[in-house]
């Protein structure tokens, strides 16, 4: 097992990084000092696979235990089902010393933690990832949200865990589709950040996608340590946090665009960083042959790099491009790469410069 700290003063939390740890979070718990009551936010997919071993590791050490759950998909993200979970925890009793267990993809932690933010003002709350995407990023980090119908996460908060517990072992059960758009993800880090992690990927991605179970724990921690460094250093996206968005500003306008239904975060997000590296090129020196070698990555990994929109949809694409929380006095603002591993947030980009990169990934 490997253990990274998010170095955050009084909210400082490990993540643990591993095989076989769910049966650990009784423990876990019981050393954090959490409330003698808790729920389970999980949904229809994971639940029923993974919700009896992690309420019998609760159980174990005395903690009285309810379980919430939640349809899957990211349509859950939204002001109903959060409503719905705030009845159910009434009905449970739960109280301000009470903790909510997230056990399940990006979507319940992204809910279940926006849940543990605003119930009772905020209670304690613990992240059980369980698809790659959501161990290497969405657990980590403390953004938590729903999403509107003009855009993803736009209502949501700033709310650490107090544990976020990656058990390897239920990557063995994630549909391939799934581990590969959690990859999106993992090549981001090393476009961002570390280009030797990058230059791993393009190694050993065969290996990474037949689950190799030492690599994966070196990779997924991996992750786990730039994120805690930048969120380290800004939590609440003041400045270096932003540089995690790149791609997304472009793939989180093409998920809404096509009403969170036709691609997966990480397939959005893959043609989003295809598209930026085509901007990094032409804006900020990104070589040429390391444009190449991001798009390539992506397509060994099987992920789309390219997309076809019809002249409508591009239209709607850049509306919903201005409704991104990273837009400034009404421009758009990119992260763009000056070179593997080192890349810079809010690019302003002029509109002739976005439509040269959405012709760079178009699909003809």
């Amino acid at each position: 097992m490997k253990v990274v700290k998010v170095p955050l003063q009084e909210r400082s939390y490990r993540i643990l990084v591993g095989r076989s740890l769910l049966s650990q979070l009784g423990a876990q718990c019981r050393r954090l000092k959490l409330g003698q009551r808790g729920v389970i936010v999980t949904d229809d997919r994971v639940g029923p696979r993974y919700a009896k071993t992690v309420r019998d590791a609760l159980m174990a050490y005395g903690f009285k235990v309810e379980t919430v759950t939640l349809p899957h998909g990211e349509t859950s993200k939204q002001w109903k089902v959060v409503q719905d979970c705030y009845n159910q925890l009434a009905a449970a009793r739960i109280e301000r010393g009470s903790f909510v267990v997230a056990l399940g993809g990006g979507v319940v932690g992204d809910l279940a933690g926006f849940v543990a933010a605003t119930y009772l003002r905020g209670v304690d709350f613990v992240q059980i990832p369980t698809t790659l995407l959501a161990q290497v990023d969405s657990s980590v980090g403390g953004k938590v949200g729903i999403n509107l119908k003009a855009g993803k996460n736009l209502v949501g908060a700033f709310y650490q865990p107090k544990l976020v517990l990656c058990d390897l072992d239920t990557l063995q059960s994630l549909p391939k589709r799934e581990f590969r758009a959690g990859m999106a993800e993992v090549i981001k880090y090393g476009i961002i950040w570390d280009a030797r992690l990058f230059s791993t990927l393009e190694a050993q991605i065969g290996s990474l996608l037949k689950l190799d179970a030492t690599l994966l724990e070196k990779v997924v921690a991996r992750c786990c340590q730039i994120k805690a460094a930048v969120v380290g250093q800004d939590e609440k996206e003041g400045g270096l946090r932003a540089i995690l968005n790149y791609g997304h500003t472009i793939g989180h306008a093409i998920e809404a665009i096509t009403r969170y239904g036709t691609y997966l975060h990480g397939e959005a997000i893959s043609i989003g960083q295809v598209a930026a590296g085509h901007l990094s090129q032409s804006l900020t020196g990104l070589k040429a042959k390391d444009a190449q070698r991001i798009e390539a990555l992506f397509k060994a990994t099987g992920l789309p790099t390219r997309i076809s929109l019809n002249a409508g949809q591009r239209k709607r694409l850049l509306e919903a491009m201005q409704l991104d929380k990273k837009v400034s006095q009404g421009q758009v603002k990119f992260v763009l790469a000056a070179r593997l591993g080192k890349v810079s947030p809010g690019h302003s980009v002029e509109t002739d410069a976005i439509h040269a990169a959405l012709d760079s990934v178009q699909k003809n």
